[in-house]
């Protein structure tokens, strides 16, 4: 993780590892359903790089970059939980 303040913004880029790709890619997609609440606040990116979840939250303050960081987390659990509690039976039922 990676903090950087350029005049009054602030950036943090998370890398988060998944067993797969597709794991991380399936990751992003249920992320990015839900849009930010201030997006004149809050600019979010978030890419799969091989097995990573890559996410870049720019935010107008510090406080924000926490609350923001944290929220994100929760869902990357959400999300984990999910695919290790459901991920295997899914894959199998499309064969």
């Amino acid at each position: 993780m990676s903090s950087n303040s350029d005049s009054s913004w602030h950036t943090i880029t998370m890398r988060i590892p998944f067993a797969s790709q597709k794991h991380a890619t399936i990751a992003k997609q249920v992320i990015e359903v839900d849009k930010e609440l201030q997006p004149e606040v809050v600019k979010r990116v978030i890419t799969v790089e091989d097995n990573l979840l890559v996410a870049t939250f720019t935010t107008l303050t510090v406080r924000l970059a926490r609350l923001t960081s944290n929220a994100f987390l929760e869902n990357i659990d959400l999300v984990v939980r999910t695919i290790g509690e459901f991920g295997q039976d899914a894959e199998r039922s499309q064969s």
